[in-house]
């Protein structure tokens, strides 16, 4: 893999993160003591935390108002990101190779600044990056257009031949790869799409465990 700047996303690429992004509505609502209904985490998981608050209010009929619930699902988030929170297997071994051979590094993630400043510390490896952009301050989600990437790669001061990004999402990848970004799809249980993505992507990244083993 020849690169000379790399944009990671966070959730689920860098770190093993996403199965408390996916049980964030059961979370909430078994902590006011409500069994969650079935579908409940499937509905929840596109929505942001308002929409996710606003959803549990409305369907587990949870007490408080919504912004409330939305204070509540952020301090459990903030609570895992401080406390427990670990980077991907053999990820550590990885970013300290590309840091020993000059590649600027940055991360592009829809989670909000606050939280994601906290969970790459939790994690050790905020000190391999140059910096951080979020969805919310590039003004467009991933979904919508490439704006986060092209902001980074400003930031990195490098060209999109020489830059690749990693992603673990579909979507993510598509909206990267459309833009003329170089990829990295990286495997993440999260994403059931991998065929697609294996075949999208220059690069496919089953476990950074093999990827640092082969380097």
């Amino acid at each position: 893999m020849r690169l000379q700047s790399a944009i990671f996303d966070m959730d689920g690429t860098l770190l093993d993160s996403m199965p408390m992004w996916r049980s964030r509505a059961s979370t909430l609502v078994l902590s006011h003591g409500v069994t969650p209904p079935p579908g409940l985490d499937r509905q929840v998981s596109p929505l942001s935390l308002r929409e996710g608050a606003a959803y549990c209010k409305e369907i587990c009929g949870l007490p408080g108002t919504v912004e409330e619930l939305e204070r509540q699902l952020w301090d459990q988030i903030l609570d895992y990101y401080s406390h427990h929170v670990r980077p991907k297997p053999g990820l550590v071994r990885f970013l300290s190779v590309l840091k020993m051979e000059g590649v600027w590094m940055y991360v592009a993630t829809a989670t909000d600044r606050p939280l994601a400043e906290t969970a790459l510390k939790t994690a050790g490896i905020d000190g391999f990056f140059r910096g951080i952009i979020t969805s919310r301050e590039a003004g467009q989600e991933k979904r919508d257009g490439p704006e986060i990437y092209e902001r980074a790669l400003r930031r990195l001061r490098s060209t999109k031949k020489d830059t690749v990004v990693f992603e673990d999402a579909l979507y993510a990848l598509k909206t990267a790869r459309a833009a003329g970004f170089r990829t990295a799809a990286v495997c993440d249980p999260s994403e059931p799409a991998q065929e697609e993505m294996r075949r999208l992507a220059e690069y496919y990244i089953q476990s950074f465990e093999e990827l640092t083993a082969v380097r």
